[in-house]
């Protein structure tokens, strides 16, 4: 590893000097390029990024078509705000989203800045549509940083922790994770128990016709990428639909090929009323946005939804140039090949390692769950934290998950290629000899 530079040691006494040390950083380094699945540091470092900026860099860094994209927009115009003076790429980019989200019915998108941004608008549309106030996610669910996200999100720390009081008429049903289910019982009957809990549910915590909606992560991200059966999914769809309650699927993380579909909700043969989309969309410029029903859209009025830099023209060329990306570099495949790397890489290791309890992915969506042994499960948060120190101090960017924190997840690039996927690997391998 290079030698820090008098330039770097100064920002990053500078850094914690002066921005607040409620931001954290799980690596010290200072970008300085990105290219596809590498960044490079001021110091000269190389680093293979599995981490994407948690999920966002689906296309990868400073993908050409992105930068010529944003290029051109800037030096046409930046932002003339979008309810002042309208522009093509917002129109375009959701005639796009409209005609690639699941469903055949009319549909319209709003676009907004960020992924909580989202969320909170879906949850706004929802009420205005249905005229109810209750909102319904999930056990260890992710929803973002801002009082009714938050509120929505499981995990207490470091999300929720001292930042009370929260958004009312939120509450969390039960989410299926069939690794840690109980010992004796097997997985046909555990989803059964869960569907019954899910039921139990609207008796004992809120009744369904006061419910505006339930939003749902296809796959949950920073709950350490748990995946539900199709039959729980569909389920909650089903029970939504009899029930009058708007069904939103949370793909912010989930979305843009990450899970080898554009939307992670066709693995479940779903089609949800709403969808959020975020992160990816924009290669890394702030966009996310919410597509559904048209009726769902239209129940508001001019000027109840939006923001001042909503849809800014930047984040929607981006967004245009990474639909492009996508299709025309096949990435829903290559996240498929991605992904099965990873699997057969953690199989290999998991024969060596019993602290490597489950291994689970959709599409490049993976991750390993570490553990105390096999036989009791229990997270082992220590050994996940050590394999990504590891891994950041020896050129790969890597991130853990999961309400206990002993999840290593995989979120690189979808463009990175098998010389640099195999790379980051053998350094995870070597993280786990030396600890």
């Amino acid at each position: 590893m290079a030698t820090l530079t008098n330039e770097t040691l100064l920002l990053q006494q500078k850094r914690d000097k002066y921005v607040a040390r409620g931001v954290s950083n799980g690596n010290k380094s200072l970008a300085a390029k990105g290219e596809g699945a590498l960044l490079f540091d001021q110091d000269g470092r190389r680093f293979v990024d599995f981490a994407g900026a948690i999920g966002t860099m689906n296309v990868g860094h400073s993908h050409p078509k992105v930068v010529e994209a944003l290029k051109k927009q800037a030096e046409a115009f930046v932002h003339p705000g979008f309810n002042v003076m309208m522009y093509a790429s917002y129109i375009e980019l959701a005639e796009k989203l409209c005609n690639l989200t699941p469903g055949s019915f009319d549909k319209k998108a709003i676009f907004l800045n960020s992924g909580a941004e989202a969320v909170e608008n879906a949850v706004k549309i929802a009420r205005k549509y249905t005229g109810r106030q209750a909102v319904v996610t999930f056990n260890r669910g992710f929803h973002g940083r801002t009082n009714l996200a938050m509120s929505m999100t499981s995990k207490v720390k470091p999300y929720k922790f001292g930042f009370g009081p929260f958004a009312p008429e939120v509450y969390q049903a039960p989410y299926p994770y069939s690794y840690q289910r109980p010992k004796d019982m097997l997985e046909d009957a555990y989803e059964d128990f869960i569907i019954e809990q899910f039921q139990d549910f609207f008796t004992s915590q809120v009744a369904p016709e006061t419910v505006a909606c339930v939003v749902m992560e296809p796959v949950q991200g920073e709950g350490g990428f748990i995946i539900p059966s199709k039959r729980f999914v569909q389920f909650v769809a089903s029970f939504c639909k009899e029930n009058g309650i708007v069904f939103v699927a949370d793909e912010i993380q989930t979305g843009f090929a990450r899970t080898g579909k554009y939307f992670a909700i066709e693995h479940f043969e779903v089609i949800p009323d709403l969808i959020t989309v975020s992160k990816s969309l924009g290669a890394g410029v702030p966009i996310s946005g919410v597509v559904g029903r048209a009726e769902m859209l239209d129940a508001s009025n001019p000027g109840e939804l939006g923001g001042t830099y909503a849809g800014s023209p930047l984040g929607c060329v981006a967004a245009l140039a990474v639909l492009e990306i996508i299709e025309s570099e096949k990435l829903n495949e290559r996240a498929e090949h991605i992904g099965k790397t990873i699997e057969q890489a953690a199989k290999r290791w998991q024969e060596h390692y019993e602290s490597i309890g489950d291994i689970r992915r959709l599409g490049a969506m993976a991750a390993i769950e570490f553990v105390k042994d096999s036989q009791s499960k229990l997270p082992d948060k220590e050994m996940a934290a050590k394999i990504a120190a590891y891994a950041n101090e020896h050129g790969l960017l890597l991130l853990t998950a999961g309400i206990k924190g002993n999840i290593v997840r995989f979120l690189s690039p979808l463009v990175i290629t098998d010389e640099q996927l195999n790379e980051g690997l053998e350094i995870i391998e070597q993280a786990l000899e030396s600890i």
